[in-house]
């Protein structure tokens, strides 16, 4: 059963990293992320498809091998990510940081 679970989030991590490579403007209007002309556009696939595939296939690497040193990587990645959520609160106040992220936060009230 573990296994089938771990190919399935495997599947599905690998068609969201696709879909990143092949329509990569619909995903980062999702993120609030705008990528103009082809410059922006390799941006979005090369750094947003690096970060969340780094940190997804390390996650998923550490489920198959059931080693859970492999997850220090995307743990950190994560953090230095929330870091700067917390530095964007700290430079331009809570309710612009809210007002950015509510969008991906649907359950949270927009200000």
């Amino acid at each position: 059963m573990q296994v089938a679970l771990r190919v399935v989030v495997g599947v599905f991590g690998a068609l969201v990293l696709l879909q990143l490579w092949l329509h990569p403007a619909k995903i980062a209007a999702g993120l609030g992320l705008v990528g103009q002309g082809w410059q922006g556009q390799s941006a979005l696939r090369s750094e947003v498809a690096g970060f969340f595939g780094g940190a997804g296939l390390l996650s998923l690497a550490s489920a198959v091998r059931n080693d859970r040193r492999l997850l220090v990587s995307p743990l950190l990645l994560i953090s230095i990510a929330l870091a700067g959520r917390f530095v964007t609160i700290a430079l331009d106040g809570w309710s612009s940081a809210v007002r950015r992220l509510s969008p991906r936060l649907s359950c949270w009230p927009s200000t």
